[in-house]
């Protein structure tokens, strides 16, 4: 095919998959935050959980917002209450975005300024779908060059004290083409660009140790996703290759504790995307300022 023709198609297919996706986010209410180098969304009919991570002006969303639980969002476990999941037992989990069966959480409060935006919400049940009135989810969400900043806070009230358990903190969802984890667990001295190690899970999840407090998503070109995560050294992950539009590519920094009356949580994590040595070079000035 000559080449005109077949950058007319190119052009066609690109407005086409705007079109597609301007629609299906119309139907919701989102808000984004755009500094002509990223885009990020949140969904705030889902709790004002974090749906969208893109290069700006392009409907080319790396993230995974397939159900409700699938968002960039706290959620956190604690002990067996009966709840049940779709004929599975459950346990008490409170979920910003809302329920597995779309039931949005309540957001109390929101505010964007610039090129920030702060969300206060009132969680719900994953399973149950009930209201969570014993727990406040707080974000403060930002842009930094291609960089997008989370703060994350979760204010514990109520009477129950939980056993501890392993927090997602946060699970970050991405699209199935992101098929191969990159990170560093090699070498005595972090921070040193040691040789990175390339896994593509299977399912259920596998446990990863980094010796650098970060991982990427990557494709075939080496483009894609990473996460920041300086607050913990290992994490949970799976891929799910099922047919269909539930495939997906999952990793969840994780720790253990437990929820508790008057327990007050907050921790900061880092979403960058481009080619692995962009990721890779963000991180490493990140960490870097860390240290001055």
């Amino acid at each position: 095919m000559p080449a005109a023709p077949r950058a007319a198609i190119r052009g066609c297919l690109f407005v086409l998959a705007l079109l597609v996706a301007h629609t299906t986010l119309a139907q919701e209410h989102w808000t984004f935050l755009d500094n002509g180098q990223v885009r990020l969304g949140v969904n705030m009919d889902a709790g004002g959980s974090i749906g969208w991570f893109s290069h700006s002006h392009t409907p080319d969303n790396l993230l995974n917002a397939f159900d409700h639980g699938r968002y960039v969002q706290q959620s956190y476990y604690g002990d067996v209450d009966g709840s049940d999941w779709n004929g599975k037992p459950w346990r008490y989990n409170p979920v910003q975005g809302g329920s597995w069966k779309g039931v949005p959480a309540t957001i109390l409060d929101h505010k964007e300024e610039a090129n920030t935006l702060y969300v206060k919400t009132k969680p719900r049940q994953w399973a149950s779908g009930k209201d969570v009135p014993d727990m406040i989810m707080e974000e403060w969400l930002s842009l930094d060059g291609g960089l997008a900043r989370l703060k994350f806070r979760m204010t514990c009230s109520g009477t129950v004290e939980h056993q501890a358990r392993s927090q997602e903190l946060p699970a970050m969802f991405v699209m199935q083409r992101y098929d191969t984890l990159v990170f560093c667990d090699k070498g005595e001295q972090p921070w040193s660009r040691a040789p990175l190690t390339r896994r593509q899970p299977g399912f259920p999840n596998e446990t990863v140790k980094f010796s650098e407090p970060w991982a990427a998503w990557v494709d075939g070109h080496d483009e894609g996703i990473g996460l920041y995560f300086p607050h913990t050294d290992y994490a949970t992950t799976y891929r799910v290759r099922d047919a269909g539009i539930g495939n997906v590519s999952y990793i969840a920094p994780v720790q253990s504790f437990a929820l508790r009356p008057g327990l007050v949580f907050e921790y900061e994590t880092v979403l960058a995307i481009g080619t692995l040595e962009e990721i890779r070079a963000a991180f490493y000035k990140l960490h870097a300022h860390e240290k001055q």
